[in-house]
């Protein structure tokens, strides 16, 4: 029972984070203005594609990026202070001016909005579509560097070894996957959630969210300096 609670605790731990700094909910408003020219159909078949490309980007940084920079001789303990701080000083950020994140987001997605031109569906429209949907609409507007950071961080989290670091691993995973579904979900809806939350109901998402993400920030500092403290007044 204690290994699929570990599995439960790192789900528990990585999807908030996640949702936190994806704000898929601001984002879906946000794609929704850059694909204002695009039918339902090509809206759909664009965030199904954003879905798998976020996927693939948050699974790769959960399950690789804490041992790349371990390849480089940095200790676990000092990746999760980093990491930490990283994600506090982001969030922190979006806390005290969630307008400023989304603008800058907004920006970069608008960047392909001149790539959205009306007209009959060939190959060479659905090849644009599909690397539209990778750069920029995945990288780095919906998984950007700030998500890749809070995955890297989260990873630091990991046990030593054993089947509690697969179980761990898998429910980082988990929380991975369900994030691109609600990326897909939220954004194949886009929409209509617009008109459902209004500017007021984003803000006071993205300021919940970021307070979220502040506190998990911090959770990962403390656990990468409670052991450096301790050896160094015990050591």
């Amino acid at each position: 029972m204690n290994l699929i609670d570990s599995a439960v605790d790192a789900f528990l731990l990585a999807f908030p984070a996640l949702l936190s700094i994806v704000n898929p909910l601001a984002g879906a408003i946000i794609f929704n203005e850059v694909t204002a020219g695009r039918n339902h159909q090509d809206r759909v078949a664009l965030a199904r594609r954003v879905g798998v490309n976020s996927a693939v980007v948050m699974l790769i940084s959960l399950w690789g990026g804490s041992y790349i920079l371990s390849f480089f001789g940095i200790s676990l303990n000092a990746l999760r202070l980093a990491g930490g701080l990283v994600v506090a000083a982001r969030a922190y950020q979006m806390l005290i001016a969630p307008e400023v994140h989304e603008e800058r987001k907004q920006a970069e997605a608008a960047r392909a909005s001149s790539d959205f031109s009306a007209g009959d569906e060939t190959d060479a429209r659905r090849e644009d579509i599909a690397g539209i949907a990778f750069f920029p609409l995945t990288l780095p507007f919906t998984t950007g560097p700030g998500t890749i950071a809070v995955a890297v961080a989260l990873g630091t989290q990991r046990p030593a070894y054993g089947v509690s670091l697969g179980l761990f691993f898998a429910g980082l995973s988990l929380a991975a996957i369900a994030m691109a579904l609600i990326i897909w979900l939220t954004y194949a809806t886009a929409d209509r959630l617009g008109t459902l939350l209004g500017e007021t109901g984003r803000r006071v998402v993205a300021r919940l969210a970021a307070f979220i993400l502040l506190g998990i920030g911090v959770q990962i500092m403390l656990s990468g300096a409670i052991p450096v403290l301790h050896q160094a007044l015990h050591g």
